[in-house]
């Protein structure tokens, strides 16, 4: 028989959409997780019923806050027209956003459609070293706006405090409920959340430091029409839903295509850069003349023609670069012009290597997998093993599937580009 579950997630990027997924479909330990997949954008069908959790992946988390609101709303109302009685909206774990976007107009924007408050708001993600104290995001053991997301080319994080962040862009008062409320367990974070609820909150920051909070507030919100965090706050969802038998529980599935690969970079960001220092000690590598993007010396023709020479070789090509090489790109081209053109370039390159054969494609970046994913609309994606925390095996449909990595910018270990490369073909 066959089990359809009544949750599903909104994500504002594709990255982002690919780590939930990877955690719904992980689950506890001994539990197992739910048969997931990832759609790309908003599905004009019905969904399947032999699935058992579902994230529609948009690439809302950067554009102007009006239509990223819009966008999630019209995700929500097929969501609701699924049946779906429980929604996760999903965000960065570092809470990327701007004053002016897109987190606390969207949460807002759900949870009125939903009649809630009380809602919690929980980036936290102990496995990639993201955690919430008193409020505030550390990375690792630094305060997010001293970890070096402060630099971020699109959304810059200049306070680690996302009660003061997110008052900046909501229209009601934010709760706080601390890590000794979490402590106290499951009966008092539902305690805590309704007093905030009764107080007109809209919007609740949750603490939380290890995975075991995570789970106990999982417990928490087994009854919540509405949750929102990174994707930590997954961890405890699935055994909500196979403790009532609505789901069988499954350990995460491995696959993947023995085919000709290739790997575009465009994060920016420390973990990327050290990723792709390592690589290029060993595998052929391709720097991004980023002036010449600009200037249309640097086509897709010259990224598609050193990957497909160099197939079977894990060829590289990247536009990272550090904070202050990015700055003067930006200062002198204009960021967002900047950011338009290298997503251009990734997509149309990625078009034309999936065209020329290539089958196992790893991408770094948020934006940068936004635009691929968009440009090669695969439909929906088949959630496969976990490469490295937050990073799983995406497999297309078909009979000449493509299997993708779609990793966020500081996401994975050193040698996450061979290791990804590896699992997609099913090693």
């Amino acid at each position: 028989m066959s089990i359809h579950v009544d949750a599903r997630v909104i994500a504002d990027d594709f990255t982002g959409a690919s780590d939930i997924a990877n955690t719904i479909a992980k689950g506890l330990p001994g539990q197992g997780g739910l048969h997931t997949v990832q759609c790309l954008g908003v599905p004009s069908a019905a969904a399947d019923a032999e699935v058992e959790a579902g994230v529609i992946a948009l690439k809302s988390r950067s554009i102007d806050a009006a239509v990223a609101v819009e966008q999630s709303l019209e995700a929500l109302k097929w969501l609701l027209d699924q049946g779906c009685e429980q929604i996760v909206f999903k965000y960065c774990s570092t809470f990327d956003s701007t004053p002016a976007g897109n987190i606390g107009p969207v949460a807002e924007a759900l949870a009125d459609a939903l009649a809630v408050k009380g809602v919690v708001v929980c980036p936290a993600f102990p496995g990639a070293g993201r955690t919430i104290y008193q409020g505030h995001i550390f990375v690792k053991d630094r305060l997010l706006d001293e970890s070096g997301l402060e630099n971020h080319p699109l959304n810059p994080m200049t306070d680690a405090d996302i009660r003061r962040w997110l008052r900046l862009q909501t229209t009601s008062d934010v709760g706080h409920v601390d890590i000794a409320t979490v402590r106290s367990g499951t009966s008092a974070i539902e305690a805590a959340l309704r007093r905030h609820g009764d107080d007109n909150h809209v919007l609740v920051v949750v603490d939380a430091i290890t995975d075991d909070d995570l789970v106990v507030i999982g417990k928490a919100v087994a009854d919540h029409r509405l949750v929102t965090g990174g994707s930590g706050i997954a961890i405890g969802l699935p055994a909500n839903f196979i403790a009532r038998g609505l789901a069988k529980g499954q350990s995460s599935a491995s696959f993947g295509v023995d085919g000709p690969e290739a790997i575009l970079a465009g994060s920016c960001s420390g973990a990327t850069r050290e990723q792709v220092d390592l690589h290029r000690n060993s595998y052929p590598t391709l720097a991004i003349d980023v002036a010449g993007v600009m200037n249309g010396t640097v086509t897709t023709v010259d990224l598609t023609s050193f990957l497909l020479a160099n197939r079977g070789k894990a060829p590289l090509v990247y536009s990272s670069g550090t904070p202050d090489e990015v700055q003067a790109i930006q200062a002198r081209f204009g960021r967002e012009k900047v950011a338009e053109a290298l997503d251009h370039l990734f997509a149309e390159t990625a078009r034309e290597l999936i065209g020329a054969g290539i089958r196992r494609l790893v991408v770094a970046g948020g934006e940068t997998s936004g635009a691929v994913v968009s440009a090669l609309d695969l439909g929906t994606l088949t959630i496969g093993s976990e490469i490295d925390p937050g990073v799983p095996v995406l497999l297309s449909k078909g009979d000449d599937p493509v299997a993708l990595a779609l990793k966020s910018g500081n996401f994975g270990a050193p040698d996450f580009f061979t290791k990804a490369l590896e699992r997609l073909a099913g090693r």
